[in-house]
């Protein structure tokens, strides 16, 4: 149970950040295929929770990736090694 908490803490955290620092994002949280259950009674356990925390992190994390400053995406150069 602690464990849930825990999960639930960190989307609790992470949807606020998004909220409140990137509001451009929180409008996408109700189209999150992981939100939309498939059965009629969906079961939400550790690795469900677990998934969508992980979908929200990759979220935010290509938006943060892809724009700077509300510019658009970032002009990404190759680099030869």
């Amino acid at each position: 149970m602690k464990e849930l908490n825990s999960i639930l803490g960190k989307i609790m955290e992470l949807t606020n950040t998004m909220e409140t620092e990137h509001p451009e994002l929180y409008q996408f949280l109700d189209e999150d295929p992981l939100t939309l259950p498939l059965s009629p009674r969906p079961e939400v356990n550790k690795e469900t929770l677990e998934d969508y925390l992980q979908s929200l992190q990759q979220l935010l994390e290509h938006h943060l990736e892809t724009h700077i400053n509300g510019k658009g995406p970032v002009q990404r150069r190759h680099i030869e090694p």
